[in-house]
């Protein structure tokens, strides 16, 4: 992949261009050959396409002075062929000018997309590399519009750095040469003053709308994700008859874009105007400079047309190179979020010398293990926790006492801040973290499904799983009688985050996903605890046909789904408190026993 992009800021020009210097190596990729011929044949197009749109005012002066009859020609008839000859001439050449214009895209454009792909794929890359940390802080909708508007704006800058800059100060350029060579100094000089004037107040002006599109790009980004936000929560808007309240905060937010985009709007016109205004005066000086020369007898009226022509030759990259400013600002600003994005370092990375994980039975030890989300608010503090190869260990203990951080502590979603974490004698922070994650099977609360068919969201727990794997895998997690039942089988769209399935259905599917996966040691997250009585005994059965074999850390509120546990291990304030046999804990009279008989109480009550 190319280098990333290092930014931090795109506030003023000089970043700016920073950024402009960033997008070079996705326009001359180092690996890739045959894209720096297809760059180099397209600058060879675009030249062609600016040296013939420049030489034909030229022929049309020459029509003019020989209709005029202000030539040399005397015949009537060549006069004629003469002009057919010239106006045919002319017209070719604009023909020409855009002929070369689309081969220079036609040949451009693959290197184009793949520079964009690879953007894309690198942003997206490296937003799966970012922590858990990050994504439980993110904000979705915000985010998508991120890395819409960035590799949009990185797509202009490609297109504008190689056919905007270079061509437009090349083509000004000529026609400078042409107006000094064959007018005079002083054609020259009101030009390059109208040129001078124009880039001023136009790269002033723009630098003022920046800070005005950076505020409406933060009014659009907060109100889409006050909707996708919303949306995401819809039964829980349904739950509290919350659909006004949700208008109304999403009109709150819309009605803040709404003045943001006005006051952009106003400032284009502004700036369109003031950039009118300069135009205008030079090619009113110029063409009143032209007049009292055909007067004076100095030029003819082909000179005249000529010079008309080249005013407008100039007008059209000036009002291009007003527009490409400010679009090229504004994509630094669309793009600097993006480039801050890529520049989000990973809380978790692999060390340099990281080893593939060797899995031999698959036995956990958690030796004095520390771990606080926040340095204020400590949560594992010393934990001991040892799981022999094949065994099962439950963890319980009341809300905060850090259950489910064990199981992300294991996952290596985040590091421990002391103390270490073994499997089978190999510390997590020394070996890959595909093959740790490739070594642990979890089965969450809430299983969260892709809007896909069940094949796939079961699939999706090994690449390229045949059909019989993936209906092996359901049969063992009790589920595949169940989809056989419906409409299209295996077939079947769960909908979003799997919302067309019951609970115990997604649980189901999750098993089957995790079954299929075949990982030595399994976590079950509370995996039952969202499900209703009747449900979870169902669930049991093929939980604990999941977990044969296999090395078993269950985190559990209900303890009546761990009472054939190996071992139980009871926290409290990030400490173990009491281990041991549900037996033993028992009869200890202890924490975990009054939990018990508390839960006993609450089934009694619930019968």
């Amino acid at each position: 992949m190319s280098p990333r992009p290092s930014i931090t800021s795109s506030e003023g020009p000089e970043n700016g261009w920073k950024v402009a210097r960033q997008v070079v190596p996705y326009l001359w990729p180092r690996d890739s050959k045959s894209a720096r011929v297809r760059v180099v044949v397209a600058l060879v197009f675009m030249v062609l396409a600016k040296v013939v749109s420049v030489s034909a005012p030229y022929f049309y002066k020459l029509v003019v002075d020989l209709l005029s009859g202000e030539t040399e020609a005397d015949p009537a008839m060549i006069l004629m062929l003469g002009a057919v000859g010239l106006t045919v001439a002319y017209g070719l050449s604009r023909l020409m000018t855009n002929g070369f214009q689309q081969l220079r895209d036609a040949v451009f454009a693959p290197v184009g997309q793949a520079a964009l792909r690879k953007l894309a794929l690198q942003t997206f890359e490296h937003i799966h590399a970012l922590s858990l940390r990050y994504h439980l802080t993110r904000k979705t909708g915000g985010l998508s519009r991120i890395i819409e508007r960035g590799v949009k704006g990185v797509a202009f800058l490609l297109n504008i750095m190689l056919f905007g800059i270079f061509p437009l100060f090349l083509e000004l350029g000529m026609v400078l040469v042409i107006l000094w060579s064959a007018f005079g100094f002083s054609y020259l000089a009101v030009v390059a003053a109208t040129i001078a004037a124009y880039v001023a107040f136009t790269f002033k002006v723009t630098e003022w709308r920046v800070k005005i599109r950076k505020e409406m790009n933060d009014q659009d980004n907060d109100a889409n994700q006050k909707a996708v936000d919303s949306l995401l929560n819809f039964e829980t808007v349904k739950y509290f008859n919350a659909d006004t309240r949700e208008i109304r905060r999403y009109d709150t937010a819309m009605a803040a874009y709404e003045k943001a985009a006005v006051k952009t709007e106003y400032s284009l016109a502004f700036l369109n105007f003031g950039q009118s205004l300069f135009i205008t005066s030079g090619l009113v000086t110029v063409m009143v400079m032209a007049v009292l020369g055909v007067q004076n007898g100095v030029m003819t009226v082909g000179d005249f047309v000529m010079v008309n022509a080249l005013m407008i030759q100039i007008t059209m990259p000036l009002n291009f190179l007003g527009s490409m400013y400010r679009n090229i600002r504004q994509a630094m600003v669309d793009m600097e979020e993006m480039f801050t994005l890529l520049e989000q370092p990973a809380d978790v990375v692999d060390a340099p010398d990281a080893k593939p994980l060797q899995v031999n039975g698959g036995a956990l030890q958690f030796n004095d293990v520390d771990f606080a989300y926040d340095p204020e608010r400590p949560i594992l503090k010393g934990l001991n926790l040892s799981v022999p190869a094949g065994k099962k260990v439950a963890v319980v203990g009341p809300s905060g006492a850090g259950k489910s951080t064990i199981g992300r502590m294991l996952f290596r979603f985040y590091d421990i801040a002391g103390g270490s974490l073994t499997i089978d004698g190999q510390d997590v922070r020394d070996v890959t973290q595909a093959t740790l994650h490739a070594a642990i099977g979890v089965v969450p609360q809430d299983t969260v499904l892709f809007n896909d068919t069940v094949r796939y969201n079961i699939a999706y727990g090994k690449d390229n799983a045949t059909e019989q794997e993936i209906e092996a895998a359901a049969k063992k997690a009790q589920i595949h009688e169940f989809i056989l039942s419906l409409p299209d089988g295996y077939d079947t769209q769960v909908g979003e985050r799997g919302l067309k399935l019951s609970g115990g259905e997604k649980q189901r599917v999750g098993i089957a996903r995790t079954l299929l996966k075949d990982p030595p040691i399994l976590l079950l997250d509370e995996a039952t605890s969202a499900l209703d009585t009747q449900t979870e005994r169902d669930i049991l059965g093929a939980l604990k046909a999941a977990g044969e074999g296999r090395t078993v850390i269950t985190i559990a509120h209900r303890l009546s789904t761990i009472s054939d546990a190996d071992e139980i291990i009871v926290l409290q304030d990030g400490h173990v408190i009491e281990r041991g046999t549900h037996d033993t804990l028992l009869a200890k009279g202890g924490k975990y026993s009054a939990m018990w008989a508390a839960q006993a109480e609450d089934r009694v009550a619930a019968q």
